[in-house]
């Protein structure tokens, strides 16, 4: 029996390459299996040189994958661009987020703020920084664990006021999703596959990534709350 294609994730994309596979079916050559966990340990076991047929994560950490030599050169396709939303305890009162100065106003009324240590979590504490408002708010800061949901945070009453992809708050129970953050500062992540140097199934690998970056796919994507790369 044919072991299956192996592949590893970060949470973002967990339900639309669940999705994806889904619809895959009968024309995979046999099973998929991909593991979605915290995007920085996800680079950290690719590097670490752990098995698997495809890594999908932020197009920044596939390029440096690429680069140590642990991807191949030119296997990059990019698949989605995902932005970023804010999230409260379902029940709450949404915050204003019709302005840039509306969402500053937000972060320094809130209690506590949660976002990831993900891409989109790096570009909003320089967001903070040139806000002026970092210092100001670091004791009421809440790092979300890698692999951890801001969403669930929020959901259990640990964070008010919650940033994260809108891909990973569109499933969690006991939130609110207040919307995106506006255009002026909204942060764009493109997520991107690439392929092991050590596979031997790259033929597969590229079979499902012509699929990925089909219009088969684009309504997927747009129901996970993100757009089609291309």
């Amino acid at each position: 029996m044919t072991p299956p294609l192996r592949g590893i994730s970060s949470m973002a994309t967990r339900q639309l390459l669940a999705d994806l596979l889904s619809a895959y079916g009968a024309r995979a050559a046999g099973p998929i299996a991909i593991e979605s966990v915290g995007g920085v340990d996800a680079a950290r076991r690719v590097q670490a040189g752990e098995a698997f047929d495809l890594v999908v994560l932020a197009s920044d950490a596939i390029d440096k994958l690429i680069a140590a030599g642990h991807l191949r050169s030119g296997s990059r396709v990019d698949l989605v661009r995902s932005g970023v939303a804010v999230a409260v305890r379902a029940g709450a009162p949404l915050p204003d987020l019709s302005s840039e100065e509306a969402v500053r106003s937000a972060v320094l009324a809130s209690r506590s703020v949660s976002c990831s240590t993900g891409p989109s979590g790096v570009a909003l504490g320089k967001l903070f920084e040139r806000w002026g408002i970092a210092e100001q708010i670091a004791g009421r800061m809440v790092q979300a664990p890698p692999g951890v949901p801001v969403g669930a945070l929020v959901a259990r009453g640990e964070v008010a006021l919650g940033f994260q992809q809108l891909s990973e708050l569109l499933h969690v129970d006991g939130i609110t999703v207040a919307g995106p953050l506006p255009a002026a500062i909204q942060i764009i992540t493109t997520f991107s596959a690439g392929v092991p140097v050590g596979t031997a199934r790259a033929d597969e690998v590229r079979a499902l990534l012509d699929f990925m970056t089909s219009p088969a796919a684009d309504e997927a994507k747009r129901r996970q709350g993100m757009e089609p790369a291309a």
